[in-house]
């Protein structure tokens, strides 16, 4: 059974940076889903694949895989490259594009 490690994303849909910290153990598929015939609903038999279990570090999850002696792979997250920019900027002189309503 292999595992995947990651440190979870933010939420798209709030500004804050809450929900980033922390680390998830999650396994991979074994099975693919598979579609019902009569309504089309999507099923998957695989009951480990709706198991999540978070840590407070990569450390701490990475000792519970060896401890169950689970393969893992440790997915590293990407550093943020925020670009400063205020409202003021929106309509100032020499602005490469045109400002309209």
């Amino acid at each position: 059974m292999a595992a995947r490690i990651y440190s979870p994303t933010k939420n798209a849909m709030q500004s804050g940076r809450a929900g980033e910290t922390g680390w998830v153990l999650e396994f991979e598929r074994s099975r693919p889903n598979s579609v019902e015939p009569l309504m089309g609903w999507t099923s998957s038999s695989d009951m480990q694949n709706q198991v999540k279990i978070r840590f407070a570090s990569k450390d701490e999850a990475i000792a519970y895989a060896k401890r169950n002696r689970l393969a893992y792979t440790v997915q590293e997250s990407q550093s943020r490259n925020p670009k400063p920019a205020s409202y003021a900027d929106n309509f100032r002189f020499g602005r490469a594009e045109n400002w309209t309503h």
